[in-house]
C-alpha cells in the first residue's frame, strides 16, 4: 500500500503553496499576462508578423524563480549562480514536500528515498551561453537534466533511485508512474516525484509560434470551437 505524504507547489500569478495552488483553480483565476521583462524584452526580439508575434506575448510565469536558499543545501554562491533555476526549485520543493510528509532531515541521510524527475526544457543552456557565468566550472552541471534530478539526492545524502525523465508534455506523469512503481516494488522506502518547467528563452516559444501552435490571445480553449492554440505555462510541483 502507498500512503501519500506530503507535497510543495509553485505555479504562475503568485500561486506559492499548496493552498493558493487549489483557490487559483477553484476560483478559476486567470494566470496568463505578457512576458515580463525579467525574463526577456519583447521589443528587442527580431520583428514578428502578426499573429505570430501576440503568440510569443503570452504566458503563465511563475514569480521569482531564480532565487535559492543556497546555503541550506550546502551550495556555494559561486555553483548557485551558474545553476538551472529548475534545479533550484526542485530542490527547494523537493524538500518541502518530504518536510510536510513529517520526515526530518536526519532520518533521510542514507535512506532507500527515491527522486522521481520530470523535465524537458532545457533553456538554460541559451541563458549560460551568453552569461559570465557560463565560463564557469559549474556550468556543465548547472544545465544537465541528468544532474537536476542528483541535486536532492546529492544534498540530503538519499541512496534510492534517481532519474529524470523527458517524455515532453507527460514528463511529469512519467515520473510519476515510475516512482509509483518503485514503492510498490520495495526499490525504495520514500519515492519524490516532481515535475518542472520554465520559460528562460524566447526561442521554443518563437518557434511554436510560427508554426501556429501556440494561441494568439494567450488563452487555452480546450475542445471549444473557439480554439486557437495552446498557452505555455510554467510551474514546479513535488510529492512525496
Amino acid at each position: 500500500k502507498v500512503q501519500f505524504g506530503g507535497m510543495s507547489a509553485l505555479f504562475p500569478a503568485g500561486a506559492v503553496n499548496t493552498s493558493a495552488v487549489r483557490d487559483m483553480a477553484a476560483t478559476g483565476r486567470d494566470t496568463v499576462t505578457e512576458v515580463p521583462i525579467a525574463r526577456w524584452d519583447l521589443a528587442a526580439q527580431p520583428f514578428l508578423p502578426e499573429p505570430i508575434a501576440s503568440r510569443v506575448r503570452h504566458g503563465g510565469f511563475v514569480l521569482e524563480c531564480s532565487l535559492i536558499d543556497n546555503a541550506a543545501f550546502g551550495v556555494s554562491p559561486a555553483e548557485a549562480a551558474a545553476m538551472d533555476p529548475q534545479q533550484r526549485l526542485l530542490m527547494e520543493h523537493g524538500y518541502a514536500a518530504l518536510h510536510d510528509s513529517g520526515v526530518n532531515r536526519a532520518a533521510l541521510s542514507g535512506s532507500l528515498t527515491g527522486i522521481f524527475l520530470g523535465i524537458a526544457a532545457n533553456d538554460y543552456q541559451a541563458v549560460l551561453a551568453t552569461s559570465p557565468a557560463g565560463g564557469s566550472v559549474y556550468a556543465a552541471t548547472g544545465s544537465s537534466m541528468s544532474i537536476a534530478s542528483g541535486r536532492l539526492s546529492y544534498a540530503l545524502g538519499l541512496n534510492g533511485p534517481c532519474m529524470s525523465f523527458d517524455t515532453a508534455c507527460s514528463a511529469a506523469l512519467s515520473a510519476a508512474h515510475t516512482g509509483l512503481r518503485a514503492l510498490q516494488n520495495a526499490e525504495c522506502s520514500i519515492g519524490v516525484v516532481s515535475g518542472v518547467t520554465l520559460m528562460l528563452s524566447p526561442t521554443v516559444g518563437t518557434s511554436f509560434a510560427i508554426a501556429g501552435m501556440t494561441s494568439a490571445s494567450g488563452r487555452c480553449l480546450t475542445f471549444d470551437n473557439r480554439a486557437n492554440g495552446y498557452c505555455r505555462g510554467e510551474g514546479c510541483g513535488s510529492v512525496a
